[in-house]
C-alpha cells in the first residue's frame, strides 16, 4: 500500500514540477535556477514527509491557510500579525508582505484599533493592534476600548484624560500611544509629549473628582470651564526623523515609511547593491550604502574599541566589521537609524580564516548619506568597480572526491587534515558509497591546486577526483 502510494506521488510530483517552476518565473519574477533548487527541496522532504501520517496534515493546513490567505487576505495577514506582535522580525516581513498584497497597514488610532490587528471594513487596509506597542498592556487597552465601548469614540485629548483610568493608563502607556500616533487626530506628538505632565495632572484631578462623586457648584455656569479645561502649550511640529525613530522604538519597524525612501534613487545609482555582493567580490573595493540597522561595541585585547555593524539597503543587509582605527575616528557615524556610504573591501573568511559563502565587508572609509552629500558623487574613485557589473551568476569552482568505502576512518581522517591545509573558495564535495552513492558538500571552501589533487589521488586513486571549473 505505501509503495503503491509513494508511486502515485511521485508521479504527481513530476506532473507538477514544470507547472510550479515555470510558474515562479513567470508570475513571481524568480530566477528559474532557485525555483529549481526550492523544488529539489520539497523534493527532499517528499521524500520524508509524504509517506508519513502527518503529511495529510500538512496537507489540510497547506490548503486552508493557502485558500484563506487567496480569499480573505486582509483578515488572514491581520490574524497573522497578531500571532507574531511579540516577535518584531516576523512582524517587519507580515508586513512587507501586505505591501506586497497592496494591503496597507494603517498606524494605531486610539479610537479605530483594538488589541489586535484589525481589518478595516470594505477596504485593502489593517489596522496597527494597540497591544503590539511597546509599553502598552493588554490591560490598558481593555479599559480603552471598555470605555469606547460604554460611552462613544473620544472627541479630544481632554475627553480622553476624562474617561479613562489614568491607574492604568498610566504615563508609560501615554507616552506610547503618543509616539506610535495613536492620538494624531488629536494633536501633534511632540505638543503632546511637551505638555504631557499637565494632561496626567488633569486625568488624576477628574479622575479624583468622579471617585469622590464631588458636586461642582458651578456645573453649567460656565465658570468652570476655565478651571477645567485642558490649555496645552504650544510647540513646534515633530519632525519626519523623530516619528520614524518612534515607530522602530515602540513598534519594532518603520510604518508610514522607510528612512531608506528618501536616498532609494541614490542609492541605486552610486552604490553597489548588497544583494549582488558575493564571494567572487573577495578582496575587491566597493561602495555600499545603506540604514545601521544593528551596532554591536566591543573592546579589543589591547583595549581599544571596535564595532561589528549591520548595513541595510532595499536589496538585503551585510556585516560591516569596523577597526579600532577607523571606529575611532568616525564613532559618531556609527549610530543606528543613521544612513552611511561605505568604502571597504569584501571577505569572505570566518574566525577561524577559512573561506566561507558568507561575506562581509571591512570598512576603510564612512561618509554620511544626506542632502548634502547626495548632491555629490560619494563614490568619487576610480578604482571602484561598476556596480552594474559582475552581477551575472557566480560561477564557483567544485572539488568531487568519490569515497567508495566511507567506512574507512583512516582515510576520511587523513583527507580532512589534506582539505584543511588547502582553505579556498571552491567547493568540496564528498560522493560516498559505490552502488548507492549520496552527496556531501563540506562546510568549508577549498582552493584546488596541482599538489592538492595528487595528495588526494594518493589516498584514493587518480579515478576517485573529479574538478568542475
Amino acid at each position: 500500500m505505501r509503495k503503491a502510494i509513494g508511486k502515485k506521488i511521485t508521479v504527481l510530483m513530476n506532473e507538477m514540477k514544470p507547472l510550479f517552476i515555470d510558474g515562479g518565473v513567470k508570475h513571481s519574477k524568480i530566477d528559474r535556477k532557485q525555483m529549481e533548487e526550492l523544488w529539489q527541496q520539497l523534493q527532499d522532504f517528499a521524500d520524508y514527509g509524504f509517506n508519513k501520517s502527518h503529511a495529510a496534515c500538512y496537507g489540510m493546513i497547506a490548503y486552508w491557510t493557502a485558500y484563506l490567505k487567496a480569499h480573505y487576505p486582509e483578515a488572514f495577514m491581520a490574524a497573522l500579525m497578531t500571532s507574531d506582535f511579540n516577535d518584531v522580525d516576523r512582524l517587519a516581513i507580515e508586513i512587507d508582505e501586505c505591501r506586497h498584497m497592496g494591503i496597507e497597514v494603517l498606524a494605531p488610532d486610539i479610537n479605530q484599533s483594538f488589541i489586535e490587528f484589525a481589518i478595516v471594513p470594505d477596504k485593502h487596509q489593517v489596522r496597527f493592534g494597540m497591544a503590539a506597542i511597546k509599553n502598552v498592556g493588554v490591560g490598558a487597552v481593555e479599559e480603552i476600548e471598555r470605555e469606547r465601548n460604554a460611552n462613544g469614540e473620544f472627541k479630544s485629548i481632554e475627553d480622553f484624560a476624562k474617561r479613562v483610568n489614568p491607574r492604568v493608563v498610566n504615563r508609560k502607556t501615554w507616552e506610547s500611544l503618543i509616539k506610535a500616533g495613536a492620538f494624531d487626530k488629536f494633536a501633534d506628538r511632540r505638543q503632546l509629549l511637551f505638555n504631557l505632565d499637565t494632561i496626567l495632572a488633569y486625568a488624576n484631578k477628574t479622575s479624583k473628582e468622579a471617585s469622590s462623586e464631588q458636586i461642582n457648584l458651578f456645573a453649567g455656569s460656565g465658570i468652570e470651564a476655565a478651571e477645567d479645561s485642558l490649555d496645552l502649550a504650544v510647540t513646534e511640529n515633530v519632525n519626519e526623523r523623530d516619528v520614524l525613530q518612534w515607530e522602530r522604538e515602540l513598534l519594532g519597524i518603520y510604518l508610514s515609511r522607510h528612512p531608506l525612501d528618501a536616498v532609494k534613487g541614490y542609492l541605486s545609482k552610486n552604490t553597489f547593491h548588497i544583494e549582488d555582493i558575493s564571494k567572487k567580490q573577495s578582496g575587491k573595493p566597493l561602495l555600499v550604502g545603506g540604514l545601521i540597522k544593528i551596532k554591536r561595541e566591543i573592546t579589543t585585547k589591547n583595549g581599544k574599541h571596535m564595532a561589528f555593524v549591520t548595513l541595510e539597503d532595499a536589496t538585503g543587509e551585510i556585516e560591516v566589521i569596523v577597526f579600532p582605527d577607523l571606529y575611532e575616528k568616525s564613532k559618531e557615524l556609527w549610530a543606528q537609524d543613521l544612513i552611511v556610504g561605505v568604502k571597504g573591501k569584501v571577505n569572505n573568511k570566518d574566525r577561524q580564516g577559512r573561506y566561507g559563502d558568507e561575506v562581509k565587508i571591512i570598512a576603510d572609509e564612512v561618509d554620511e548619506i544626506n542632502e548634502d552629500t547626495m548632491k555629490q558623487d560619494l563614490a568619487g574613485n576610480d578604482e571602484m568597480p561598476d556596480p552594474s557589473k559582475d552581477k551575472e551568476d557566480d560561477v564557483v569552482a567544485q572539488l568531487f572526491v568519490h569515497i567508495k568505502q566511507p567506512e574507512d576512518n583512516d582515510k576520511l581522517l587523513q583527507l580532512k587534515r589534506l582539505l584543511n591545509k588547502y582553505p579556498g573558495s571552491a567547493e568540496a564535495i564528498l560522493v560516498l558509497g559505490d552502488k548507492d552513492k549520496s552527496a556531501l558538500k563540506l562546510p568549508f571552501g577549498v582552493e584546488i591546486t596541482p599538489e592538492l589533487r595528487q595528495a588526494i589521488s594518493s589516498i584514493y586513486s587518480s579515478d576517485c577526483v573529479y574538478i568542475k571549473s
